[in-house]
């Protein structure tokens, strides 16, 4: 059985074919996501049609930004970084031009369960994933089975209250939330305060060792903390898997580690803190095997 499996974010859509637990024939074509939903749904047909001259498949697998019903195969909100997105029918739009079965979830959700079944979650039934990038992104595993709320939402901890002095929701949704201090679009915007060139994670780690981008870093690391330790003393996981592209500084799982085990309760120390092993191959691998968790 083989399946075309797409990563739809806001800048690139990730493909690739897979077949017999791997993936190979991986491409990357822009999103170009400000065209709005149509062009972006008409993308990712292409794409997938552009398979159809190297291999045969008998299903889709589609993971993507916003917030999706797995059952429906539908976008249930999307933001304006694909205008249009919201109520977008992904699952009947794919199946009724390809004439195979298809499967959607949300992108985190996707990558999560791409760890669940091949990375830093295997053999692990109690975890959480956060990814950290524009936003912050989450998904639950308990019991062995993503934990989708009522509404297929759960995870939004991106969402947490954890400046409740800046909080203003007629303004802001997110405002006093955890993605406005701990994302790296966070970390970004604070160093820029102090010195504009510091355009994007990878510069401002260049000038880790100037005292005051380290003082950036380290305010900002502990941002994140303050979130984990609210998800892991109310969730109780044995695992929390961290992913985006930040955490492949060492400093920072190093750092996130140590001053999360001095703020949490003793009797939840066991707490493992892991780096997602899989990059940006995790939705796509997720969306391979969507449905068997």
């Amino acid at each position: 059985m083989a399946a075309i499996v797409l990563d739809i974010g806001g800048t690139a859509i990730k493909s690739g074919l897979y077949q017999d637990g791997c993936l190979t024939n991986i491409r990357e074509t822009a999103t170009e996501a400000k065209s709005g939903a149509a062009h972006v749904v008409n993308r990712a047909k292409e794409i997938i049609a552009g398979y159809r001259d190297i291999c045969t498949f008998d299903r889709i697998g589609i993971s993507t930004a916003g917030q999706t019903d797995p059952v429906k195969g539908t976008i249930i909100y999307a933001n304006e970084n694909i205008p249009g997105y919201t109520g977008t029918k992904l699952k009947q739009i794919m199946e009724d031009e390809f004439h195979v079965p298809a499967a959607v979830e949300n992108d985190v959700n996707a990558a999560a369960i791409g760890e669940a079944v091949f990375g830093a979650g295997r053999n692990r039934n109690d975890f959480v994933c956060l990814t950290y990038g524009t936003g912050v992104g989450g998904a639950i595993f308990a019991n062995g089975k993503l934990y989708s709320g009522s509404s297929y939402s759960a995870g939004e901890f991106g969402g947490m209250i954890i400046h409740p002095q800046d909080r203003d929701a007629s303004k802001d949704i997110f405002s006093g939330c955890y993605e406005r201090y701990a994302s790296a679009t966070a970390l970004v915007k604070s160093a820029m305060e102090t010195d504009p060139a510091l355009t994007d994670g990878r510069t401002i780690f260049a000038h880790q060792e100037e005292p005051a981008v380290k003082k950036i870093i380290d305010r900002w690391i502990m941002e994140i903390v303050y979130g984990l330790i609210t998800v892991v003393h109310m969730l109780n996981p044995s695992c929390i898997i961290l992913g985006g592209g930040v955490m492949d500084q060492p400093y920072v799982l190093q750092q996130i580690q140590e001053k999360l085990y001095q703020n949490i309760m003793p009797s939840f120390g066991h707490v493992e803190v892991k780096k997602a092993e899989l990059g940006n191959q995790a939705g796509m691998l997720g969306a391979a095997v969507l449905n068997s968790l």
